[in-house]
């Protein structure tokens, strides 16, 4: 299999890198990160302007129908830089939009999506449900010509950004899918481990509107999680790649009894492992990402995805741990990116399930 990018995937990834690595150093990602919302509406802006945010979505709407496999470079400029604004949650909830939603859905909300006028995010976790998409507790009846939500839902991403929020909710006919205005749910905000933007998100009598069948949300839920699974395994992949980078720097200039630290045989084989990890993980990302885009069969494509979250989750936990212990106690100070990109890793490693949720999941679809 051919893991190199296409010129076109290539050129935006270089474009992306070089935007980012101009505008979203270390000290202005500080910076942000700092600030009340957490994301800039600048960054944003420009996100939307290179085609970012209408990468993957039809012409129709303005977008460039762009697959998985085209984000890959997206994603992994993403990790390399940190970025912290809410570009997957809005991805998971237009994507929700774009496959579940009516005409009118669709031509209300994409284009929107696309310009950089709507964020968006997916409000599934609940309280106790841990990686099970099928247990939701939140309920939806309707009420006159619409429907109210009642429940809770847990750090969602990107939820007090958002504009629209997609919400999976139990009908009489089982679990189903609501766009909830912002102004119909409350958000409790906190910042997470690894400075990302996420909510608690409470439900009382909200007011919704049902997108797609009634009941049958659970197989398009998993084809999105599994979607942004994939993406989010690409964002490690340049995260990884910046842990390695910045590591190899490091042994290169510190030196110890006269020498620099590279030159010990014995450190020369740690660098060369996370190398080793970074090349078998960015493999496993570009097969997800191409099952994304060709497989019709949901088992063979929820395979796929979980095989690569599953190295990616034990190579994430190796290449974070040995770039902090291979810069030795300064490694882990807030004044060095790579002590951010270790958190990083680390809540991705956790992120749409852990390695032994998907070791269960791989070995339960046969």
């Amino acid at each position: 299999m051919n893991f190199d990018y296409n010129e076109e995937q290539q050129l935006l990834a270089d474009s992306v890198r070089r935007f980012l690595s101009k505008e979203y150093d270390f000290e202005s990602r500080r910076k942000i990160v700092a600030s009340k919302e957490g994301w800039s509406a600048q960054v944003w802006a420009t996100l939307a302007e290179m085609g970012l945010t209408g990468l993957p979505f039809s012409p129709d709407h303005g977008g460039f129908g762009g697959g998985a496999v085209d984000l890959m470079g997206v994603m992994e400029a993403a990790g390399d830089a940190l970025l912290v604004e809410p570009y997957l949650p809005t991805l998971m909830g237009g994507q929700l939009v774009a496959r579940a939603g009516s005409e009118a859905q669709k031509k209300s909300i994409l284009p929107a999506i696309v310009e950089g006028k709507l964020k968006m995010a997916f409000a599934h976790t609940e309280k106790g449900a841990r990686y099970n998409l099928a247990r939701v507790a939140a309920t939806a009846k309707k009420a006159g010509n619409g429907w109210e939500l009642s429940g809770e839902k847990r750090v969602v991403l990107g939820a007090e950004a958002a504009d629209k929020l997609v919400v999976s909710a139990n009908t009489e006919k089982g679990l189903s899918l609501f766009l909830v205005e912002r102004n119909s749910f409350k958000v409790k905000a906190y910042v997470t481990l690894d400075e990302q933007r996420a909510g608690d998100v409470s439900l009382a009598k909200a007011k919704g509107e049902l997108m797609g069948a009634e009941g049958g949300a659970l197989p398009l839920i998993e084809e999105v999680v599994d979607y942004a699974t994939a993406l989010v395994c690409a964002e490690a992949v340049g995260a990884m790649k910046f842990a390695c980078d910045t590591t190899l720097e490091y042994l290169k200039t510190r030196k110890q009894f006269g020498v620099p630290i590279g030159t010990f045989q014995a450190l020369q084989h740690r660098m060369v492992d996370m190398y080793i990890a970074h090349e078998q993980a960015r493999s496993m990302a570009c097969l997800a990402c191409s099952k994304i885009d060709s497989s019709t069969d949901a088992k063979d494509r929820a395979r796929a995805v979980s095989a690569a979250k599953i190295k990616i989750a034990d190579n994430a936990r190796l290449v974070s741990q040995e770039a902090i212990q291979l810069h030795g106690g300064m490694g882990m100070s807030e004044e060095l990116k790579v002590s951010h990109t270790f958190r990083r890793l680390t809540m991705i490693a956790q992120q749409f399930g852990d390695a032994d949720h998907h070791l269960a999941r791989f070995a339960s679809l046969g």
